[in-house]
């Protein structure tokens, strides 16, 4: 895990990252406001990374224990390579780490996630196609432990991805860490994210 921050450029810690992280890795729900480009997906992508972590490489990690959830594919896309790219020097078993999103046949996501041996154990996607997923039984929500929402403001703000990420949070466990970031944030997005979380600390920064 350090020598993939330190080849991500993360050796010098944001001001967000040195807010947030601390809390994250402590497994306490979050809810972050930054400007673009401090960081925040990094804040997520390491906390996970680092309670993922089994210490006997007998073992495995928990399928589908994680969804990251946002607004755009292109968004999915990126949050997708930094798991990739943060997680490359971890020693066997492998960390398996899913993308879906429209515009791709949910066919080919069907054959990955019915296959043992390719289940994600990290699964990204924008929220309408998690949802056709969950509904069909694909992605398993009762193992969840962590629930992002990257660019909350964004997919809470659309009726109907608020509608489709409401489905398939109802139906994971009570107990899990939810963490929420965005760069903008109103008073009314704050109240609704505020929803989600249980005992979250709050991270505003300008």
């Amino acid at each position: 895990m350090k020598r993939s921050i330190r080849e991500c450029g993360f050796e010098h810690p944001s001001e967000v990252q040195v807010s947030t992280i601390p809390y994250a890795l402590q497994g306490q729900d979050v809810l972050c406001q930054a400007k673009s480009g401090m960081g925040k997906t990094a804040v997520f992508v390491i906390s996970i990374l680092n309670q993922l972590v089994v210490d006997d490489d007998s073992k495995d990690y928990e399928p589908q224990s994680c969804i990251v959830t946002c607004h755009t594919r292109e968004l999915a896309h990126q949050i997708y390579k930094d798991f990739r790219k943060l997680s490359r020097y971890y020693k066997e078993p492998q960390l398996r780490i899913g993308c879906y999103f429209g515009g791709v046949a949910i066919e080919e996501n069907e054959q990955e996630l019915k296959d043992p041996k390719k289940v994600p154990h990290i699964i990204i996607g924008t929220p309408g196609r998690l949802s056709d997923l969950a509904q069909r039984k694909l992605v398993k929500l009762d193992k969840c432990k962590f629930f992002v929402i990257d660019e909350c403001d964004k997919v809470l703000g659309n009726p109907k991805m608020r509608s489709d990420v409401q489905n398939i949070f109802i139906k994971t466990p009570h107990h899990k860490q939810v963490m929420m970031f965005s760069a903008t944030m109103g008073e009314d997005m704050k109240a609704d994210c505020k929803k989600f979380l249980q005992n979250e600390v709050d991270i505003f920064i300008d």
